[in-house]
């Protein structure tokens, strides 16, 4: 019985030192990685709109508004999480980055960002979360991602047997899921761009 006691206690007291240990890690690195994020995040938006030299969150924006529009639109798996305002040095508004969340990845969400100008053109979409398959999903950063840079169409569809047509992306071979979910997800943005931001015309 003493023998039990003491190894629960021993248990006990490496329980709580990890837990204070995890909790002190974390509190200390919780701002590094928000920063990093942040980071990710600015990069991604000038990889998109590369000739925008201002970013600014849209004060209009609710997500809960977004979310209700795309359903409406029958995305129900994709959500809108930000949307900011590109500007050049002129204080010229160019258009929007949205960041999209595809909860239809192989391997969990998908995270990017795209950059739309006021025209309808997809400036291109830049990877922030992925988690796919290696050698297969995995490879949208190479496959996918050039295929939407400066292109302009109301819905993107996917092809296994070559793009020949400006809203056509070749799907990546054997990962039909991870194509699906990119592309439904800019499809997605589109809708929104369309529906709620006044599309090609607002100018």
């Amino acid at each position: 019985m003493k023998e039990m006691i003491k190894n629960t206690l021993i248990l006990l007291i490496i329980t709580v030192v990890a837990g204070s240990l995890l909790g002190f890690v974390n509190e200390n690195t919780k701002d590094l990685i928000a920063a990093r994020e942040e980071e990710d995040k600015k990069a991604a938006y000038k990889e998109v709109f590369e000739d925008a030299t201002d970013f600014k969150s849209s004060g209009d924006f609710k997500q809960d508004m977004a979310v209700m529009k795309l359903s409406e639109g029958g995305f129900v798996s994709d959500s809108i999480d930000e949307l900011t305002e590109a500007y050049s040095s002129s204080g010229e508004k160019l258009g929007y980055v949205f960041t999209i969340t595809t909860h239809e990845g192989y391997g969990g969400d998908i995270v990017f960002a795209m950059g739309v100008r006021n025209d309808g053109t997809v400036n291109g979409i830049s990877l922030l979360t992925i988690n796919e398959t290696a050698g297969l999903g995995m490879e949208a950063e190479k496959v996918l991602k050039p295929q939407f840079k400066n292109k302009k169409a109301e819905t993107f569809v996917y092809t296994k047997t070559g793009a020949e047509q400006e809203n056509e992306i070749d799907a990546i071979s054997g990962a039909t899921i991870t194509t699906n979910a990119i592309t439904t997800g800019v499809n997605a943005g589109l809708y929104y761009f369309d529906k709620m931001l006044g599309g090609a015309d607002h100018e």
